[in-house]
């Protein structure tokens, strides 16, 4: 060949070769590919038993950690890694498993870790939804697990690939459902001591039961709205934003109690601050996993538990503010403006672990 041709067609022939390459598959890796995993997942009454069997050499890769049959992984390691992984969701809500065995089996002719985790949960649970991700995203994206969930007599069989991470088995119905989100919401605003807080501080400038009613009122449409907009994902802020105007909000309202002890507080700055609360209160739903036939079912009966838990506490808190308000011994006159500074105390406390 002609030396002036090859010299005017090196580049493009190089051009065509680097296109063609990008099309090869990458080179084998140290590791195992193509690797297998078996899941068996059995449902009890207040447990869940769950059987994982993993390519020993690719779980020892996604560990950074060289295992054979003699040394088996450490419990805590892989329990740390299956839960950051695996999820379960028994009736929406996330539950963690706790390694109880450890040990190996040739399958294939190749040795497999397997590892017996048990799940506690309050009941049993009417519909189990199990994502999957282990290697898929650190180590060998080709993983398949096979996997099998036993429930009720019914089995449901599946093949966890890259492309479908996802199983699940029954159905939560209507009222189990609204019980669940009924008792969280519950046991949310009675859990939620910056809550408590906020809403006491709210009382102590109420002056009439009409104006306790305005308050909690406007408190409860504003953060009912935040809440719904959080939960649809039509909203979406930072956590750390959220806690920390939380605690700003309780810093604010017990300075008013404390330099201006006649004041009266408007409903316009609860309705401000239920606003913000409202993204508190989502902060737990966004860690579940909401039925979607179920969604409206669930912030309502988890909203419904917020404001029953909040009627109680105002219910029993404001009879004692007033009965303290009414008292002429003067030492006692100094509880509710000592309380405030202890709110006060306790919101900076959180503003700074929260903000910093």
């Amino acid at each position: 060949m002609d030396v002036d041709i090859v010299k005017k067609l090196w580049f493009p022939i190089l051009l065509i070769f680097l296109s063609l390459s990008s099309f090869l598959p990458p080179s084998a890796s140290a590791h195992t590919n193509n690797s297998e995993g078996f899941s068996t997942i059995e449902v009890k009454e207040k447990s869940l038993d769950y059987e994982l069997k993993l390519d020993l050499e690719e779980l020892g890769h996604a560990l950074n950690k060289e295992t054979d049959q003699k040394q088996l992984i450490d419990h805590k390691v892989v329990q740390q890694y299956i839960n950051s992984h695996i999820k379960l969701y028994t009736d929406s809500e996330l539950i963690e498993g706790s390694v109880v065995k450890t040990d190996v089996e040739m399958i294939k002719e190749r040795p497999f870790a397997v590892i017996n985790l048990a799940y506690k949960t309050e009941h049993k649970p009417e519909k189990l939804v199990v994502q999957y991700n282990m290697f898929l995203d650190d180590s060998d994206p080709s993983h398949a697990n096979f996997a099998t969930i036993k429930m009720d007599g019914k089995q449901q069989e599946k093949i966890l690939t890259f492309e479908s991470r996802e199983l699940e088995i029954g159905e939560v119905s209507f009222l189990q459902n609204a019980k669940q989100f009924l008792v969280l919401g519950l046991e949310h605003i009675f859990t939620g001591y910056d809550h408590i807080l906020f809403v006491i501080s709210l009382l102590f400038g109420a002056k009439t039961i009409r104006h306790i009613l305005s308050l909690v009122t406007a408190f409860t449409i504003a953060h009912s709205i935040t809440l719904a907009l959080a939960t649809f994902d039509i909203i979406h802020l930072p956590s750390r934003f959220v806690e920390s105007a939380i605690a700003l909000s309780i810093i604010y309202v017990a300075l008013i109690n404390i330099f201006n002890k006649d004041s009266k507080h408007q409903p316009w700055l609860a309705f401000g601050f239920g606003l913000i609360h409202g993204f508190g209160f989502a902060g737990i739903l966004a860690e579940m996993r909401l039925d979607t036939n179920h969604m409206v079912t669930s912030l309502v009966s988890f909203n419904l538990g917020i404001e029953i838990g909040q009627l109680i506490i105002v219910s029993l808190a404001y009879p004692l503010i007033l009965w303290i308000k009414k008292l002429t011994f003067k030492p006692i006159k100094w509880v509710i403006p000592g309380t405030s500074v202890a709110i006060l105390a306790f919101g900076l406390v959180w503003f700074i672990e929260r903000a910093f």
